[in-house]
């Protein structure tokens, strides 16, 4: 992939109209979306492309200075798989989970909290110092239970200590959220990004759930690019996967959706990371450039 843009690149391709025009047509959300907060799930492509990585770096630093209040939620499987095959370590999966014994769960956390969440937040401070690494273990942010000892320590969110996200977002850092989760014992768990990631979007009464992804957002043909869909229902949804127009590997994206609109989430994003800058593009301009999912006709923003 060519090496994306930088923000004085297209600056300087820009006359001084071009950026009047888009400044203007950026205020009114910048108005709705002060002080609300705005919770990304970091993955797909976006997370392992330089150019990308820091391209989402700038977005969520300028979220941050027009008054939006950015959470960044990542996992890291790809990366997990990679060092679990250098240890000579098959991984397993079952309902496409990875079965998590003792010491996969050891190099699941050393690669989200040590690697991945370290990556991330030195991309955003190299734009301004303030990304805050976390693990769902660091003051119990994100209490967990075994999903199904067939699995091991995969866990699911039973609770979500939001205290230690609201004194970060008081002070105006972002918070950077590994998936790791633990259980009142203290027992740690793998957890899926994408269900940590509602759970953390509803606990914080987010406004809007973005999922960076490798797909544009939801096609009604998948061959053709110019049938996304940019705005859905619920009610829509559902209908779209009944009537086998939303198939495959896009059901459990849209389902996600689905579940953080249900839990009380303003609105749910599937976005193609590999676009540069596709958070600004879809929360701040007029066009969007993925898939927005409601609860309902008429709702979010």
């Amino acid at each position: 992939m060519a090496e994306s843009p930088s923000l004085s690149d297209l600056r300087a391709e820009l006359d001084p109209a071009t950026r009047a025009a888009v400044l203007v047509e950026a205020l009114p959300y910048i108005q709705a979306f002060a002080g609300r907060t705005v919770v990304i799930k970091f993955g797909g492509n976006a997370m392992v492309d330089t150019a990308l990585s820091h391209s989402f770096a700038a977005d969520v630093v300028l979220l941050r200075a027009i008054g939006i209040r950015p959470v960044v939620v990542h996992g890291g499987g790809p990366q997990i798989g990679q060092l679990l095959n250098r240890l000579g370590k098959e991984s397993e999966f079952r309902d496409g989970l990875r079965v998590t014994d003792a010491e996969t769960l050891d190099v699941a956390r050393m690669v989200l909290a040590g690697q991945v969440g370290r990556e991330i937040v030195g991309a955003i401070n190299r734009r301004e110092p303030v990304a805050v690494g976390l693990s769902g273990e660091d003051a119990g942010l994100i209490v967990a239970a075994q999903r199904d000892e067939a699995l091991g320590y995969v866990g699911d969110v039973v609770d979500v200590n939001r205290s230690i996200l609201d004194t970060l977002l008081a002070d105006e850092f972002i918070p950077v959220i590994s998936t790791i989760g633990a259980d009142e014992s203290g027992q740690a768990y793998n957890i899926n990004a994408d269900t940590a990631a509602i759970a953390i979007a509803a606990a914080l009464g987010a406004e809007k759930l973005v999922y960076l992804t490798d797909v544009p957002g939801v096609l009604t043909d998948v061959d053709d690019p110019g049938s996304l869909v940019s705005r859905l229902s619920a009610t829509r949804v559902k209908l779209l996967i009944e009537d086998g127009v939303i198939t495959g590997g896009m059901i459990p994206k849209v389902e996600a959706c689905l579940d953080a609109v249900a839990a009380g989430v303003g609105s749910a994003h599937i976005l193609d990371g590999r676009i540069p800058h596709v958070v600004l593009l879809e929360l701040l301009t007029d066009a969007g450039v993925g898939t927005m999912i409601t609860r309902m006709d008429g709702s979010g923003s």
